[in-house]
């Protein structure tokens, strides 16, 4: 099988220029943002795309994407591979996936922890998994089969949950750490869903990062959610990305960087889209977090010399 960081036979050479984004905060790429952006000039950060979104052969969206790429790293964010369902991947959505991933090179890419097809049906939704050995043997499959079409490593997100499974016979975090370790994936973290996740659970987001395999982590996701109460007036908080990050989530965000050090952070805001000067405010805001974290790692390392 083939593992992370090795980079299929005959792999063509890069078009577009190399970034490091470790350390650096990124938005959420809206097409309706590009003259603004334009307009701004070249700024520090990266952008991240939902893959499904550039699968046609050209049009408006590729033009807008390629134009920032040639300015900009960009992270590929897949919604809709469906690596936790049961049935065995789209072998054509799989190809065009693999084929905007060659277009454009981009510094991370990335998909859910969750099912999202049943037979030819796609659900508008990522839905959550049991976690036990059978889950794992074919989550860790197709994880294979991705990484071996594409001949990089991809990140894996933790999902939002509304629920458990009573076939799950480990945590979710264990889960997660297990396949990680067999299929040599990356792992995405996304800081609002283990505070939705904990919520709506009962449990406890503190716990569960401290729990969580960090130290596979090499982005992280920071969103907004919607606030609700279920039948019983319980808070019912609802993964919708249509606002901005809330003080918990930021707070949370931090503890993860003081154990991690600085990691590549995606401000993700995809419905009620705001003006461009709102979404940069909550990218600047976690940049700033980015920035005292390494600040702090250098007055450490000084210390201990």
């Amino acid at each position: 099988m083939m593992r992370p960081n090795v980079i299929a036979a005959g792999h063509r050479a890069l078009r577009f220029p190399r970034h490091c984004i470790g350390g650096m905060a990124g938005t959420s790429f809206k097409h309706e943002h590009l003259p603004a952006i334009l307009e701004e000039g070249v700024r520090r950060g990266f952008f991240e795309v939902h893959a499904e979104n550039y699968m046609g052969e050209g049009g408006p969206p590729h033009r807008a994407l390629t134009r920032i790429r040639q300015d900009y790293p960009v992270s590929i964010h897949g919604v809709c591979m469906s690596i936790g369902g049961p049935q065995p991947l789209d072998k054509q959505h799989l190809a065009r996936f693999k084929t905007l991933i060659e277009r454009y090179e981009p510094a991370l890419v990335s998909e859910h922890l969750a099912w999202s097809t049943h037979e030819t049906t796609y659900f508008n939704d990522l839905l959550p998994l049991p976690y036990n050995a059978a889950t794992m043997q074919h989550v860790a499959d197709h994880i294979d089969e991705v990484q071996e079409t594409i001949g990089r490593q991809i990140l894996l997100e933790n999902p939002s949950s509304y629920l458990t499974f009573t076939e799950s016979t480990m945590t979710e975090t264990a889960f997660i750490r297990e396949l990680a370790r067999r299929t040599g994936c990356g792992l995405l973290l996304d800081v609002n869903n283990v505070f939705v996740s904990a919520t709506n659970l009962g449990t406890s987001a503190l716990g569960y990062l401290a729990d969580y395999p960090l130290e596979f982590v090499r982005e992280i996701h920071l969103a907004g959610h919607a606030v609700q109460s279920d039948e019983n007036g319980e808070p019912l908080l609802i993964d919708s990305h249509d606002g901005p990050v809330c003080d918990a989530v930021w707070a949370l965000y931090e503890t993860v960087l003081a154990r991690t050090g600085p990691i590549a952070t995606l401000v993700e805001w995809d419905s009620a889209i705001p003006d461009w000067p709102t979404l940069t405010q909550e990218a600047a805001a976690a940049q700033a977090i980015l920035d005292r974290t390494v600040s702090s790692d250098r007055r450490i390392r000084r210390a201990a010399v």
